[in-house]
Order: C-alpha cells, then sequence, then structure tokens
C-alpha cells in the first residue's frame, strides 16, 4: 500500500494537464503494471513536468524505446 500511495503523491504536478492525465492513468491502469513496468512508470515520473508532457503529446522523441508499453497507457488515460 506505500508504493501505492507513494506513486500518487508523485503524480502531482505542476501541470493541470498532467495531474489529470496521471490520476486516470492511477485509476485505470496502475494496479494491472507489473514490476518491469512499474519501473518504467518510475522513470517517466522523474522527468520533468515539461518533458513528460511532450512525451504523452508526442512532441518530444522518447528517449528510451523500453518505456513505450507505460507511455502508450498513459497516452490512452
Amino acid at each position: 500500500m506505500k508504493e501505492l500511495e507513494r506513486a500518487r503523491w508523485r503524480c502531482r504536478r505542476g501541470l493541470l494537464e498532467l495531474d489529470i492525465i496521471l490520476g486516470r492513468f492511477m485509476e485505470q491502469h496502475y494496479a494491472r503494471l507489473n514490476e518491469n513496468e512499474l519501473q518504467q512508470f518510475e522513470v517517466l515520473l522523474s522527468q520533468s513536468d515539461n518533458d513528460l508532457w511532450d512525451m504523452i503529446t508526442e512532441k518530444k522523441k522518447l528517449f528510451d524505446d523500453s518505456l513505450l508499453p507505460v507511455l502508450k497507457l498513459l497516452q490512452q488515460s
């Protein structure tokens, strides 16, 4: 449960758009992520708000293709 609370806290961002997308992601997908996907999500959350938003909206190329599965879920949220 601690990990879920920690992830929810990390999803609180400075951009309202990110708050909405990350909140939906947490509701729809987080509980079903495997260990590898959880690590991918952590890497994505470590990005700055603008960089993460640009990756979600495909304005910026993803720097690591191994993050693509979780990024696709974020784009669907």
